[in-house]
């Protein structure tokens, strides 16, 4: 069912939580990244430390880095930090062996510093190669090249990382729950008009037909409001001119009748044998006229909408009028060859016996119309579980036609619509049975065969 309600909170609510998102997004980019680049800059700042260190003695490298120093440098409450320090030449001259390098270097040749992800004895490191120039020599123009490779844990990273995340999406839930409380209200009180003006219209009885109030109202509903004072104004003018035809409706049946008043009084007073045959013809030709007109009448009434709600439902045996229509069918049946069956239980629903009869011959013309012949068609009706003496229960005519996509189940139901436009019939049938269902409070249903070929139709009354 369409609701603009929900339409206006999905067209809402939806693009606000995609907005809320990105700005999370965003919002945890721009927190992390300079986190993660003072993670990466402390460890420019130790590769720095042991370039400090370095030094070329007869061209030869060395580390000068004393125990105490590296101590220092490694040190951290969270994280476990490696060095290591290669020469020019790639030889390794100082710090742990096992630092996953040795192609970084080779590939590099280069004078850049790289800084990546790695990984190190199966635990995660973010790790740093920084090219290093010693200065020349007093007397040598030629400058020694280094490389110093840093790596520490992401223990510390990914805590900070967690908690930034949890912040966020804390901050971005609220928000978030905020925007939902606050659209919802809006939309709410902003469709308060339309809850007032059915208010005014529950509270109207059948007669009243006075044009509804547009002063107080939206813009976007005056429309609405116009269209609807000019529906109660038709409706009214129909009730008007309803009581004029009922109106000279009457003076015509009161016409004939006082005119038979007339020629029975007249006759009454002739004894003429002419004159009497002459006011017979004509008091005939009056009820004539007045029986034309009262049927007229009656076919009116009968023709109401109201007329099933006026009738009085009762207990019929359903079995009994299913073991009655299927008799109708079985010619049809035999001259396609057609297996006709039926599996009866007592079965009793509360409804109109004649719309209930239209509807089991609707269900059963439809399965033999359209079932090939050689095929078979089988009628059940089936009490409710547990208590057979109980109303309700389930009605259900199986075919082994060719079927109903699924897709197409629920279109069968309106009117005029066939899915096999050789077969003979008007497309109406199911929706008889889909009215009469309705107005008996029943669910009508439609699902494949039990035995995979063909339709089973089901009717559940309540």
């Amino acid at each position: 069912m369409s609701s603009i309600r929900l339409r206006l909170l999905k067209w809402l609510i939806a693009p606000i939580l995609l907005i809320n998102l990105a700005g999370g997004a965003l919002a945890y980019l721009l927190a992390w990244t300079p986190a993660q680049l003072a993670f990466d800059q402390s460890l420019a700042e130790a590769a720095a430390s042991l370039g400090a260190r370095l030094s070329d003695e007869g061209g030869q490298l060395w580390l000068d880095l004393p125990a105490l120093a590296e101590a220092v440098l490694r040190s951290d409450d969270g994280d476990s930090l490696y060095f290591a320090v290669f020469d020019g030449a790639g030889r390794q001259i100082a710090g742990d062996r096992d630092l996953p390098v040795s192609q970084s270097l080779h590939a590099a040749g280069a004078r850049t510093r790289q800084i990546f992800d790695a990984v190190r004895l199966q635990q995660p490191v973010r790790l740093l190669m920084q090219p290093w120039a010693l200065p020349a020599r007093a007397g040598n123009t030629e400058v020694s090249h280094a490389y110093i490779v840093v790596a520490r844990t992401l223990r510390k990273r990914q805590q900070i990382q967690q908690a930034t995340l949890r912040a966020l999406l804390l901050l971005e839930g609220l928000f978030a729950l905020a925007s939902i409380g606050l659209i919802w209200f809006s939309v709410s009180n902003g469709l308060l008009p339309l809850q007032r003006l059915r208010t005014d219209l529950n509270r109207r009885e059948s007669d009243q037909l006075t044009a509804l109030a547009v002063a107080d109202l939206p813009q976007e509903l005056k429309p609405v409001v116009h269209a609807l004072n000019g529906l109660l104004e038709k409706v009214g003018d129909g009730a008007q001119a309803r009581q004029q035809f009922l109106a000279n409706v009457a003076h015509q049946l009161r016409t004939p009748l006082a005119g038979l008043k007339t020629q029975l009084e007249w006759l009454g007073a002739r004894q003429s044998e002419a004159e009497a045959a002459q006011s017979v013809q004509l008091m005939l030709a009056t009820t004539e006229r007045m029986i034309r007109q009262t049927n007229q009448l009656l076919a009116l009434a009968r023709a109401e909408p109201e007329h099933f709600a006026a009738t009085r439902l009762e207990p019929v045996a359903l079995h009994s009028l299913i073991e009655q229509s299927i008799q109708l069918f079985v010619e049809q049946a035999s001259r396609k060859q057609i297996d006709l069956g039926f599996e009866l239980q007592p079965l009793t629903v509360r409804g109109d016996r004649f719309l209930l009869r239209d509807l089991i011959d609707n269900l059963i013309d439809n399965a033999v119309r359209y079932t090939p012949a050689g095929g078979s068609v089988t009628v059940s009706c089936l009490p409710p579980p547990g208590n057979a003496a109980v109303h309700g229960g389930m009605l259900v005519v199986e075919d082994s036609g060719p079927g109903i996509p699924p897709e197409r189940r629920e279109q069968v139901f309106s009117r005029f619509v066939r899915l096999d436009d050789r077969a003979s019939g008007s497309g109406l049938g199911l929706a008889i049975v889909r009215d009469i269902a309705t107005v008996h409070g029943a669910e009508c249903r439609i699902e494949d065969a039990s035995t995979g070929q063909g339709a089973r139709f089901s009717i559940i009354f309540p």
